[in-house]
């Protein structure tokens, strides 16, 4: 048994592909259960944000590690990465197929091999980090990155809260940040068999789903999920989602042209995940796409 796995930009229609396919696995006779590999869908109160699959579509198949860390929490890929092998070790060992289901690279890559990642910081050093940072704001701190790492400082911006704590914490461990698990990322090796099917779609298309969905998304609660998650002191890594700070700000527009800058760069990262399936989505319904791919 062998693991699916399905990478594609937002808005391209990942999670209606991985349900189509459950069905027809599912008419074989197989047990389908879907593993999510996106960063930010895996914050509780976050859902409507990030894309996350709904309620209903969760009952047509299961989704693993969506909602399962509270708005606050601090999270990695390391952290995801062993929740996710946890999770397709335990479907394979169940009998079960699973199908990886996301659109950040990194966290698709450390889900499905072996990646060098870089240490946690000792006890205690992230947290006076963060009480700096609330206290002194992020230029200070890339004030002090800079001084101590002048190379990594460069490449980091100085409001880039979340990436100057973590260079931080690596130099407080003699360790360079950048020089991590984003370098082994086009390794084609895994940890278990899998078909990796990446979506495309036409770009104007897409662009439009992207527009359309951002307007869904504000309909169905967005903002109040963002000014609650603000209120409940969201964490660094929990604001980098989409939309976050536009939608603090109002900004519906910003949120659209940053959503669709962010599908360029998942696409330029699908082209280069090594034994990548190109598969092109437009005008095609996810069941018609299912069969084509499983027949």
């Amino acid at each position: 048994m062998s693991v699916i796995a399905i990478f594609g930009p937002t808005g391209v229609g990942k999670t209606g592909l991985a349900i189509a396919i459950a069905d027809v696995l599912r008419a074989r006779g197989e047990d389908p259960v879907a593993i999510s590999v996106d960063a930010l869908q895996v914050y509780a109160g976050l859902e409507t944000l990030t894309g996350a699959a709904t309620a209903d579509e969760r009952a047509r198949l299961a989704h693993r590690l969506v909602g399962a860390v509270p708005v606050t929490t601090t999270y990695s890929v390391a952290e995801h990465a062993r929740r996710a092998h946890s999770e397709i070790d335990d479907a394979l060992a169940g009998g079960r197929t699973p199908i990886v289901v996301g659109g950040t690279g990194l966290y698709l890559r450390a889900a499905l091999a072996e990646l060098d990642l870089k240490p946690p910081p000792p006890p205690g050093v992230r947290e006076a980090l963060m009480e700096r940072l609330r206290a002194e704001g992020p230029e200070r701190l890339h004030a002090d990155l800079a001084t101590l790492a002048p190379a990594v400082a460069e490449r980091i911006g100085p409001r880039d809260a979340y990436r100057i704590v973590r260079a931080l914490e690596l130099e407080a461990q003699g360790v360079t940040h950048g020089d991590h698990a984003a370098d082994q990322l086009w390794t084609g090796h895994t940890r278990h068999p899998t078909r990796l099917i990446g979506v495309v779609m036409d770009r104007d298309a897409l662009y439009a789903r992207i527009d359309a969905r951002v307007d869904a998304m504000i309909a169905a609660g967005a903002a109040d999920e963002v000014r609650a998650a603000d209120a409940a002191g969201a964490s660094a890594t929990a604001r980098k989602a989409l939309g976050f700070d536009e939608l603090l700000d109002g900004d519906v527009e910003a949120m659209k042209r940053r959503t669709r800058q962010y599908a360029r760069r998942q696409l330029t990262w699908l082209r280069k995940l090594p034994g990548v399936e190109l598969v092109d989505v437009t005008g095609r319904e996810p069941a018609d796409v299912a069969r084509d791919l499983l027949q």
